[in-house]
C-alpha cells in the first residue's frame, strides 16, 4: 500500500501544473477574445480585471505576477509571468496606439499592480470583488491626463 501512496505523490504537482497551465491559457485566450470584440482601452481593462479576479481567487498567482519578490516557486513565477506578459503586451500596445493608456505605462507595471492587489485581497472573504474595486481605482491612473510620479 505504501507503494501506491508513493506512486501517487508525483501526480499531484503534475495535476496542479496542468490546471495552472489551463488557467493561464484561458487568460491568454481571453486577451485574444477581448482584442477582437472590444475597443482597445476596454479590452485591456477587461483583461486586467480577468487577470485580477483569477489571481485573487488562486493563491500564489498574485506573487507569480511579480517575479523577484521571493514569494512562491520561482519557476512558476517566471512561467506565469512570461505567458501573461505576452498576452497583455498586445492589448497594451493597441490601447496606447489609440491613446487610451498613457505611453510610459508598461505591461510589467500593470501586472505588478494587479499582482499587488491580488496579494492584498487574497485573504478577504470576497477577494475577487475587492480586487475588482481596487483595480478600477488604479485604472484611472493609467489613462491619459494622469500625473506621472517622478
Amino acid at each position: 500500500m505504501s507503494q501506491d501512496v508513493t506512486a501517487q505523490a508525483p501526480k499531484r504537482p503534475l495535476r496542479a501544473d496542468a490546471r495552472r497551465n489551463h488557467d493561464l491559457e484561458t487568460l491568454c485566450a481571453k486577451a485574444t477574445e477581448l482584442a477582437a470584440e472590444s475597443e482597445p482601452g476596454d479590452a485591456l481593462v477587461g483583461w486586467l480585471h480577468a487577470v485580477g479576479a483569477h489571481a485573487a481567487t488562486n493563491r500564489g498567482l498574485g506573487a507569480a505576477l511579480m517575479p523577484g519578490t521571493g514569494a512562491g516557486d520561482p519557476t512558476l513565477g517566471e512561467t506565469c509571468h512570461a505567458m501573461i506578459v505576452n498576452a497583455g503586451g498586445e492589448l497594451l500596445t493597441r490601447a496606447q496606439q489609440v491613446r487610451a493608456v498613457r505611453p510610459e505605462v508598461t505591461v510589467v507595471q500593470l501586472l505588478k499592480l494587479v499582482g499587488a492587489i491580488a496579494l492584498a485581497t487574497e485573504h478577504d472573504p470576497d477577494g475577487a470583488a475587492e480586487a475588482g474595486r481596487l483595480l478600477a481605482l488604479v485604472v484611472d491612473g493609467v489613462r491619459p491626463g494622469g500625473t506621472t510620479a517622478s
